[in-house]
């Protein structure tokens, strides 16, 4: 029996599993966290990686890293980062990426360019920062890769061994600003304008199924893919299927045919890791306003949900604006939480916490939203992610989306998508190896054709509007 590895090396933590090649059964699997914060030493990861795959990695006949996307982390000539990696949901790029847009014509020449309009979780808006901020730092950076990236780099000896090259995939050079999935290539001249005429390397787009080196243990190396790529492809989903992943952010992507290019920059258009293409809209609050409401109220996440039922749908005109870090989609990096619409008989436990669900979602539908106005058709709807273990959430998922809603049995997804990159390096087939998917329920669309769905949604876009008119 061939055994591969998969890697999830997320913001909070990196997991490993061990996966049966043929089956996709999970033979074992462990985690180790990444320190807290928006600006992260890359070798925490390393680090995290080593203590999590102790006694794994060595067992793998191959092994793929998906790590979180966008990011930047800047090496010198020794392969030695010059900085602290900067992650997806540092905002301090959010000016930056401004700039690009109004200095390359507008919206529409950068969708046309890299299928995205930057946003400052972007790799090309950090670079901008970097130049204009840490001018010194700039000037050292002679390599420039993705945490996904570096990892890789790192399980096949770089940077001890100079003769490995980095390497990266479709799904993360997606997701940098300086790469067209239409094309397949690196959009270098935007790469220099952003970083004020400075060139450094870049990895290597590797194949799909392309092994890319091995481990020290002689484990053949896969070329990886980001974490949205690797969830995407751990569930199997096919064209026309929309995955709703709330997880530290929430994330709505589509496995579609064709690249897409949306000029609002609400949609990123990503590749994904089998060839394909990964429209994906991203909020940067999902599981995070639970978990923070939870804290506030005094209760775990099972009393959340307790006190949120005994509230009515529409929590009685109490609304929540999620945006606890500031927002991508909306594009609201400033912005803070709130709450409206209290009132001595609202101002309860009850009402706040399903407030907070009900936010969140309505977030969350207003990303969805952006798929169907780009016309892309839209066949299933799977939800996933730590707040998706919630039954509250599902239903009321189906309730505000209007939708029914296939909720997966809860796995490792991104990890479990590495893992069958992985096989499928190995195996030297023309397609990923076919493992089954579980599903512990389906929320039926409600019956009332989405009639309450509509008015929660109307009170909170209300509210948003009333803040931040947009």
């Amino acid at each position: 029996m061939a055994i591969v590895a998969g890697v999830d090396s997320s913001t909070q933590s990196c997991k490993v599993v061990l996966c049966d090649a043929d089956t996709g059964e999970i033979l074992d699997q462990a985690r180790a966290p990444h320190p807290d914060g928006t600006a992260v030493p890359a070798e925490s990861w390393w680090q995290a990686l080593c203590t999590a795959g102790d006694g794994l990695l060595d067992r793998a006949d191959a092994v793929a890293i998906a790590g979180q996307q966008h990011g930047l982390v800047a090496l010198d000539t020794d392969g030695r980062p010059v900085r602290d990696a900067l992650l997806w949901n540092d905002t301090r790029s959010a000016a930056a990426a401004q700039e690009l847009i109004a200095e390359l014509g507008g919206p529409q020449v950068w969708a046309d360019a890299v299928g995205s309009v930057p946003l400052a979780a972007f790799t090309v808006t950090k670079l901008r920062w970097l130049a204009d901020h840490e001018p010194e730092a700039a000037d050292r950076t002679h390599r420039v890769l993705l945490p996904h990236d570096y990892l890789t780099w790192r399980l096949r000896g770089g940077p001890s061994d100079p003769t490995v090259e980095p390497t990266t995939d479709r799904g993360e050079a997606s997701g940098t600003g300086y790469w067209s999935p239409a094309t397949g290539r690196y959009r270098e001249d935007l790469l220099a304008h952003a970083f004020r005429g400075r060139t450094p390397e870049l990895p290597r787009v590797a194949g799909p199924a392309e092994a890319v080196g091995q481990a020290p243990g002689g484990a053949l190396v896969a070329a990886g893919t980001g974490d949205n790529a690797g969830a995407a492809l751990g569930l199997g989903i096919a064209d026309g299927d929309v995955v709703i992943s709330l997880g530290t952010s929430g994330t709505v992507y589509i496995r579609a045919a064709a690249p897409s290019a949306d000029a609002t920059g609400a949609i990123a258009g990503f590749a994904d890791a089998t060839g394909a293409f990964l429209p994906l809209v991203c909020t940067l609050n999902a599981a995070r306003v639970l978990d923070a409401t939870a804290a506030l109220l005094g209760v775990d996440s099972t009393g959340l949900e307790t006190l949120a039922r005994q509230a009515p749908p529409g929590s009685d005109g109490v609304v929540m604006l999620p945006y606890l870090s500031g927002e991508r989609t909306p594009n609201l990096p400033q912005a803070t939480g709130s709450l409206h619409g209290l009132r001595p008989e609202t101002l309860r436990p009850s009402h706040i916490a399903r407030a907070a669900v009900e936010g969140m979602l309505c977030n969350v539908a207003d990303a969805l939203d952006h798929l169907r106005a780009a016309g892309i058709p839209i066949q299933r709807v799977l939800l996933i992610g730590g707040a998706a273990r919630s039954a509250l959430v599902a239903e009321l998922t189906a309730q505000i989306f209007g939708l029914t809603v296939t909720v997966p049995e809860p796995n490792e997804y991104v990890a479990l998508g590495a893992a069958r990159q992985a096989a499928w390096a190995l195996s030297g087939t023309a397609q990923p190896p076919s493992w089954p998917a579980h599903t512990i329920a389906e929320v039926r669309a409600p019956s009332d054709g989405g009639a309450i769905g509509r008015r929660v949604r109307a009170a909170y876009d209300s509210a948003r509007q009333a803040l931040y008119a947009g």
